[in-house]
């Protein structure tokens, strides 16, 4: 009888969530009575919602007490979907004292959603009375933006407090009216200073800027927290990889791990910043970073360096296009590999790395095999209309779909000005403007058009694609099309997601 009461016991200490459940009844009430929350508006089918459902799990209990996590299914609770214009899964928004305050935009890890909450909770800027406090703050492990003012009352103070508000997702503030600490810092008045995280101190940068425009208005104060959060090289993480945006970025890879190795995570970051000093100070657009190489295991693999890493550094760079370099020379010590690579990226000298497949020996089947490199031979080719498809191998709708992309081959396979193409889209890279979240994803490619393609949103049977063809090929089909029987047409939205 005890066991089985701890049996019991256990099994519901399993089953126990600490993420609420919401519905239209109680949705206002329960927010209303917090003064943060965080809401996922979710579907019970969807493949993401499924993914982030342990991280978010893990969130809200290491939350709890703190900021409440909870969710609302919208299979079921429509009106409070529906009211929100929640139109995607998983959506995420952020509620202050019942009233929505934006959307999450956070990473959706357990550790990513507890580091941007805690930034949220409480007030956007904290108030500094005493020194001690403020060293502190800016001992903090993330770079810290104070303000300075005399006078509480100013609008300075009310500006820096509006753009405090605005950035405390990704940025921590403070600010302090105490005469002791502008003396210590010699501000007369009013001021503001940028404090980067003590661990990435070095000496090709100052560890602090201060705020030298003479009006305090809001957007000025982002634009110089914006300008100079980071320095010349940040330390990625998952938390701040998607404030690194705008620029093409070059991240050097290895054991980056500020808190059991310091020393060695500064000793290649060093290195990095000595050659990131020379491009940046000539103006060019390229952001630096450094990271941990198991942390961005996937983005190895991205750049086919997943089975080349060791102790010394691999570099690459993604651009704003996603296009990708991989640096092909070993990381050197005197920096001067990394310097060529740079100067070679920047004259347009590098070739463009590709993941992909290799070309198929044969490729005489009905469907045309497309890989990345050979991408441009049969999608682009500008004397052909070509219907793709982006598929991968694990997805159920792709596997019911292949009998039928193979019957719409065989049927078209006499008219020289189509092809119809299949492409792994997870061992190849989809290129711009190609967009594939979801299998399968079928484009058609028309002749002269290459960079203009259009997603297929059609039916998925044979005659569904022939009457496709027939409107929208740049020739007249060489092949008869048969009339579609009369009958319910049944949308298939039914997607396997990434």
């Amino acid at each position: 009888m005890i066991r089985l009461l701890l049996l019991a016991c256990s099994v519901g200490a399993a089953l126990a969530s600490d993420v609420l459940d919401l519905t239209d009844d109680d949705f206002e009430e329960q927010t209303g009575d917090h003064s943060l929350m965080l809401v996922e508006f979710f579907a019970p089918w969807c493949g993401h919602c499924k993914r982030l459902a342990p991280e978010y799990e893990a969130a809200a209990t290491r939350l709890k007490g703190k900021v409440p996590l909870a969710k609302v299914d919208c299979t079921v609770n429509t009106n409070t979907c529906t009211k929100y214009g929640v139109s995607g899964y998983p959506t995420l928004k952020l509620f202050r004292d019942g009233e929505e305050s934006g959307s999450y935009d956070g990473p959706r890890t357990a550790d990513g959603i507890v580091s941007q909450l805690k930034k949220q909770a409480g007030p956007s800027s904290v108030e500094i009375k005493t020194a001690e406090e403020l060293e502190n703050f800016i001992n903090d492990a993330d770079a810290s933006v104070v303000g300075f003012f005399e006078d509480s009352g100013s609008s300075s103070q009310a500006d820096f407090l509006k753009a405090a508000s605005v950035m405390r997702e990704n940025y921590r503030f403070a600010h302090t009216n105490t005469e002791e600490i502008l003396k210590k810092y010699e501000i007369k008045n009013q001021g503001i200073i940028l404090f980067r995280p003590p661990k990435l101190a070095n000496k090709f940068e100052s560890s602090s800027v201060q705020y030298t425009e003479e009006k305090f208005t809001n957007a000025k104060i982002k634009k110089f927290v914006l300008d100079n959060i980071f320095g010349i090289c940040p330390h990625m993480t998952e938390d701040n990889k998607d404030q690194l945006k705008g620029k093409d970025l070059l991240v050097a890879y290895y054991d980056v791990d500020y808190e059991k190795n310091p020393k060695g995570s500064n000793y290649w970051r060093n290195r990095v910043m000595m050659v990131a000093q020379k491009f940046l100070n000539a103006g060019e657009m390229l952001y630096f970073a450094v990271a941990n190489h198991k942390t961005f295991s996937h983005e190895l693999s991205e750049f086919g360096l997943d089975t080349v890493i060791g102790d010394i550094p691999v570099v690459a760079i993604k651009t704003t296009k996603d296009e990708k370099y991989v640096m092909q020379e070993e990381f050197s010590r005197d920096g001067k590999a990394l310097e060529r690579f740079l100067q070679d990226y920047f004259a347009g000298e590098l070739k463009r790395y590709l993941k992909s497949e290799p070309i198929p020996e044969s490729n005489d089947g009905p469907v045309k095999v497309v890989v990345a490199e050979n991408f441009d031979e049969i999608v682009n080719d500008e004397t052909k209309d070509v219907l793709v498809e982006f598929y991968a191998p694990w997805c159920g709708h792709c596997k019911s779909l292949e009998p039928k992309f193979k019957e719409l081959a065989d049927k078209v396979s006499g008219d020289s000005n189509i092809v119809v193409a299949k492409m792994d889209a997870t061992a190849n890279d989809v290129p711009s403007p190609y967009e594939v979240r979801g299998f399968p994803t079928i484009y058609f490619a028309p002749m002269g058009k290459k960079q203009s393609p259009k997603r297929y949103e059609g039916g998925r049977e044979v005659g569904d694609f022939m009457n496709y063809l027939k409107t929208e090929s740049t020739h007249p089909l060489a092949v008869a099309v048969e009339e579609k029987k009369s009958k319910k047409k049944k949308k298939d939205k039914d997607k396997e997601e990434l």
